[in-house]
């Protein structure tokens, strides 16, 4: 019984816990937007969020942590594009595959023995920030092209030095913010005796399946 309520208070810590981050820092992130840029680009906090969810608390967490916050920046903030026949339209569901993926990334950042070590959590948000502005880049460049707005696209030069390598700045400074959350005021405990541990352990990356 005791096994099983600890099991059940870890549960509860994470989702809330999560639950308060989320709706926290996508509120930062879309209400304070300037406050975090540099050379037009801006620290994506939530996108470091889930990439380090998953790095230092698995698969389903990254996954499922990236799913509900994509869902949200869907709502709030929507990305717009050029259509062919030149109005600009909102799109659906970019961010939530975009945050879901990031978070799968996260998770999959080398092998699992190495996902509480701090230096190299800040090299997968560098990894995962240089793949979202590369996949952005080409599907924007792309999709320009094809709408007939494709001057209006940096070249792969540019881009690097404007685009990727402050967007990489802005978001590994992030991450160190985000690592002292995740460790010592997140939703899986580092610290506490060997017992709570392994209730933790126990939970792992399975822990979203039995919600």
């Amino acid at each position: 019984m005791r096994f099983f309520s600890g099991v059940t208070k870890a549960r509860v810590r994470k989702i809330l816990v999560y639950a308060v981050y989320i709706i926290l820092l996508s509120s930062i992130q879309v209400s304070f937007p300037d406050a975090f840029s540099f050379l037009g680009q801006t620290a994506d906090i939530v996108f470091v969020f889930v990439v380090l969810s998953g790095y230092f608390n698995g698969f389903w967490d990254g996954a499922v942590v990236g799913f509900i916050c994509g869902l949200l920046r869907d709502v709030l903030s929507p990305p717009a594009v050029v259509g062919l026949d030149g109005d600009v339209r909102v799109t659906a569901f970019i961010g939530a595959f975009t945050l879901f993926a990031a978070g799968i990334i996260g998770a999959s950042f080398f092998t699992k023995r190495m996902h509480h070590n701090i230096p190299f959590s800040i090299v997968s948000v560098i990894f995962a920030t240089f793949c979202y502005k590369t996949a952005g880049y080409l599907l924007i460049y792309g999709w320009s092209v094809l709408a007939g707005t494709g001057s209006t696209i940096y070249g792969p030069l540019t881009a690097f030095i404007y685009s990727f390598l402050p967007q990489v700045l802005l978001n590994s400074i992030a991450s160190l913010f985000i690592i002292v959350l995740l460790r010592f005021l997140g939703p899986v405990s580092f610290k506490g005796n060997a017992n709570k541990d392994e209730v933790i352990e126990r939970e792992g990356d399975g822990t979203w399946l039995g919600i």
